[in-house]
Formats: C-alpha cells, structure tokens, sequence
C-alpha cells in the first residue's frame, strides 16, 4: 500500500518536496489512513476536523479521537464546530450541500492563513466509481463521468489509487485505530442508496464492476483531453467577442456535427442546459429576436448570429416599456399587440394570449421581472394572491419561474405573461376597448 502510495504521487507529481499540507480528517478509516502514510513519508502536514454536529456525542468522540490522533502524530491539529442544520435552513440547502459550504470555506481560511500548500482529501477509487453513477444519474456531460480528479488547484487527493477494501486491510494490517461512522450504512442519501443497494446488484452481474468502472473512467478522462482538444478547434472559428458579448456564427454552427454535443459543452459555462440547448437549435433558422435565459446569461437569436451576454446583478430592476403606440417587441420578450373594439372580438382562453380592458390601462406598460412580495388578483378570484404561492399552484420549476415576465400597468400587474391575466383588467360587458397582447413565437 505504501509503495503504491509513492508510487502514485510520483508518477502525477502531486507533491512537492518540502510544503505543509493540510490534511482533512474526518476520524474515519480513509482519512486516519491517508494520515498516517503522510507520516510514514515524514512529509510536513497539519489536520483539519469539522464536527458537523449531525450524530449528537458521536460526534464529539470523533473530535476528540481526531484531536488524540494529531497528538500520536505529532503534528499540529485544527477543529471546528458547525451548527450545519441552521445554516442548511437559513440558505434554503440540504444538510449535504451545507456542510460542503462550511468545510470548504473554513479549509480555504485555514490555508490561507497559515500557508498551506494543498489540502489534502481521502477520495479512493470507490468514491470516484460512486461520483461516476451519481452524475450518470443526474444527467450530465463528459466531464461529470471522469470520476474523481486527482488534482485540482490546490486541492489533492493522493488514495484514488485506492478500493475501500485495500484501505480497510491497511489499516487492520498495520493495528490502525479509526472510528466508525453509523450513517455510512444509512441508505438515506443518494450516495449511501448506490453503495449500499445499486453497486451490489452491478456487482452481481460483474464481479470486477468497479475495476471495470475505473477502467472506463481513465479511458474517458483520456476521451475528454481529445474532445477538449478538438472544442479548442471549434471556438477558434465559431466563436467571437466583442463589446462584453459572445457571438456564435450560426452558420460556421451548423457545418460542426453533431451541432448539439458542440453547442452544449460551449454553453453549459453559461448555465444552459440539454433542453435549453436543443430549444435553441430548433430556433437557428427562426426570425430574429428570440431570447433565451439563464440566472447569469441571456443568448440572443439574432440574424446570423447568436449573441450570450451577461445578466446584471440588478437585472430584476431593469424594465421595458411599451408605449400605446407599439405593435410589437423583440426584447425581453416577443409580443404582438393590437387595439379592437370590444363589440368585435370573442374572449380568446389561451395563457400565452392577454385580452384586457384598454380603458384601465396607464400606458406605457412595463415588462419587469417578477420580486418576491408581489402579488395581484388572478383571473376569477377577487383578493390578491403571492405571486409565489401563485407559482406553487401552477407547479413551475425553477427555471421556469426566472424566466417570468409581468406585464405592468402603473403598478398594478396586469399579466403574468404567457401565464394569467389579472382580474382586474379582464374584459367585462361595460368594456369598449380591448388591448390584445400574444407572447409570440419570436
């Protein structure tokens, strides 16, 4: 184990020959053991420990055992308490995700502040096979099914050499002494429900599952430096910057194949996803005007060219008029709009169309994004509704409620655009005038 250990950190060139590191130690086997191979290769290190407060005094023996094993070592050992479930319910994160944030952040103040050269992790071979069927499940592109890299900035992860089973003998070999963490047999999280349900039953069918895995997984890593290569290719003569904005040339796009691999990994940075990509590859030969969005980015569909700019942080006060005059828009949306005699025109029922009574209308109209807080009056109803709890009942996802634009009159909404109009700007028996606005295909 120890000579694969050097063995393996040669060959990638992990360490240097005289920094401190900070190692991560949990009080697990992997760590513990990662821990003393540092030792054994009289290698300059600190310990780091979060007590996540997540398993009550299982929690604190581990700190303790932590704090004791430093001692043994010989090497200097910080610690941490998080309250993780506070500050998972603050921010609206699970329970995971929240400790991520707290250890990570508190390891980059750590470093900083005392000069460490690397922090340093326990990732092995499993975790990285695990990773692999977690993202394939998620869905994702290459570069989410490489596994776990050894190296990234200044973070290490020298035991992907590594199965579980080799660290377990390790330790039982050479008398190591670890603690044992009680929610790694829990199937409640979707790492734990793969190890402990879905790779058993892989493995079933193929005893070597996981040497197969890593196999693929170093065959891909291979496959993305190539695909990385040949993206380089494409950048250089599809794509533009100019004034703050990327062009892409759509018909430069079109001779690439297949155009959907090319047009995704160039724009998933900007936080487009598969649907937004293949949405956006039906509309390359559409008229011009068509606006597609991101948190951070918005892609254009212009004549011969699509255009991703960046979203300003105060993008949620940026409004757009519409003067009474106006017959149509492009930007931020497309509509079409039209001024009819009420006597002449039959009520039409689609979300994507708005019939309102002309005469309670203070032009210009404004197009804004939707803020917390607001609320208006739903067709039908007569009290006002959170536009929050509007979209709960709507059942919208994420993506879909930041892509919603309200239709503003003074500062009433007069329609949620492309969704529903508010009652008090319905058509009625007394109204003259109707204002016709459609979310049109542009």
């Amino acid at each position: 184990m120890f000579n694969r250990f050097e063995h393996f950190i040669d060959s990638l060139d992990l360490l240097d020959d005289n920094p401190t590191y900070l190692i991560a130690v949990s009080g697990g086997v992997d760590s513990v053991v990662l821990a003393h191979l540092f030792k054994e290769k009289d290698m300059q290190f600190a310990i780091a420990h979060c007590n996540f407060q997540l398993r009550g005094d299982d929690s604190n023996s581990d700190a303790e055992f932590v704090v004791d094993l430093a001692e043994e070592l010989g090497v200097e050992v910080h610690s941490v308490i998080f309250d993780t479930e506070a500050y998972a319910k603050k921010n609206g994160i699970s329970i995971q995700m929240a400790a991520r944030d707290l250890r990570y952040e508190w390891f980059d103040g750590l470093q900083e502040e005392n000069k460490y050269a690397y922090l340093v992790t326990a990732h092995h071979q499993d975790d990285s096979v695990e990773t692999f069927l977690i993202n394939l499940v998620r869905g994702t592109g290459i570069a989410g099914l490489h596994g776990i890299l050894p190296e990234k900035q200044n973070l290490i992860r020298p035991l992907l050499f590594a199965t579980k089973l080799e660290i377990l003998d390790y330790a039982d070999v050479n008398k190591i002494v670890f603690c044992e963490d009680i929610t790694n047999a829990s199937n409640k999280y979707l790492r734990n429900k793969i190890r402990l349900d879905i790779i058993p039953i892989l493995e079933e069918l193929n005893p070597s599952f996981r040497k197969a895995i890593a196999g693929n997984i170093e065959q891909i890593k291979d496959l993305e430096t190539i695909v990385k290569r040949q993206l380089g290719v494409f950048i250089n003569e599809v794509i533009s910057c100019t004034n703050n904005q990327v062009n892409i040339n759509i018909a430069l796009l079109k001779s690439y194949d297949p155009i959907r691999f090319y047009l995704f990994e160039f724009l998933k940075s900007y936080g487009f996803n598969g649907s937004d990509v293949n949405t956006i590859i039906e509309h390359l030969d559409s008229e011009p005007g068509k606006i597609f969005l991101t948190i951070t980015h918005q892609l254009l569909k212009d004549r011969d060219t699509l255009i991703v700019t960046q979203i300003p942080a105060d993008d949620a006060a940026i409004e757009y008029q519409i003067q009474s005059s106006d017959t149509s828009i492009e930007n931020p949306v497309g509509l079409e709009m039209k001024r009819e005699p009420a006597k002449e025109i039959e009520i039409e029922r689609n979300p994507n169309i708005a019939m309102l009574d002309m005469d309670k209308l203070s032009f210009p109209l404004t197009l804004r994004k939707w803020e917390d807080g607001d609320r208006f009056v739903p067709l039908g109803m007569q009290t006002k509704k959170k536009l929050s709890d509007f979209f709960i009942d709507q059942k919208l996802n994420l993506n879909e409620k930041k892509n919603i634009w309200l239709l503003m009159s003074g500062g009433d909404i007069a329609w949620i655009v492309g969704q529903r109009i508010d009652n008090r700007y319905k058509v009625s028996s007394s109204s003259k005038n109707v204002y016709r606005i459609e979310l049109s295909s542009k």
